[in-house]
C-alpha cells in the first residue's frame, strides 16, 4: 500500500466546508426563531478548533503541520453564543440585522472553501497529466 499526502489540504478544506454549511444552517435557525421568547442564537465553532490543531506544532511548515492535522480533531461543534445577552424583554438575543451580516460573511467564506478544493482537486488533475 502507498501512503500519501495528496488529500491532506483537501480533507481539512471539507472539514472547513461543512463547519460553513453547518453554520448557514445554525444561523437560517436563529431567523427562524427571531420572534420566540427566550431562544438563544446558536452558532458553529471550527475556527478556534483548527487554530488550536494547528498551533499544537507551532515550528513546522504548513504542510507539515497539515500532514499531521487528525480529521476526528477538527469538528464543528454547535454551542449558544451570547447566552446571558438578550436584546430584548422576552430573553431573545437574534438580531436580524447582524444575522444577515453573519451570512453573507459565511456564505462568502463557503464559496472560497469551494473555489480551494477545486483548485486542489485541479491541481491533482494536472499532475497526473
Amino acid at each position: 500500500m502507498i501512503k500519501s499526502n495528496a488529500f491532506d489540504y483537501i480533507n481539512v478544506l471539507d472539514k472547513a466546508a461543512d463547519a460553513a454549511w453547518l453554520r448557514n444552517d445554525a444561523i437560517a435557525n436563529n431567523l427562524a426563531n427571531v420572534s420566540t421568547p427566550g431562544y438563544k442564537r446558536e452558532d458553529i465553532t471550527f475556527e478556534k478548533e483548527l487554530t488550536k490543531a494547528l498551533k499544537h506544532s507551532q515550528y513546522t511548515t504548513m504542510d507539515a503541520k497539515i500532514k499531521n492535522l487528525r480529521a476526528d480533531q477538527l469538528q464543528a461543534r454547535t454551542y449558544k453564543d451570547y447566552n446571558g445577552l438578550s436584546y430584548r424583554l422576552d430573553g431573545n438575543n437574534v438580531d436580524p440585522e447582524t444575522e444577515a451580516a453573519i451570512l453573507a460573511k459565511n456564505q462568502i467564506k463557503y464559496e472560497g472553501l469551494l473555489n480551494s478544493i477545486n483548485s486542489e482537486f485541479s491541481n491533482l488533475r494536472s499532475v497526473m497529466k
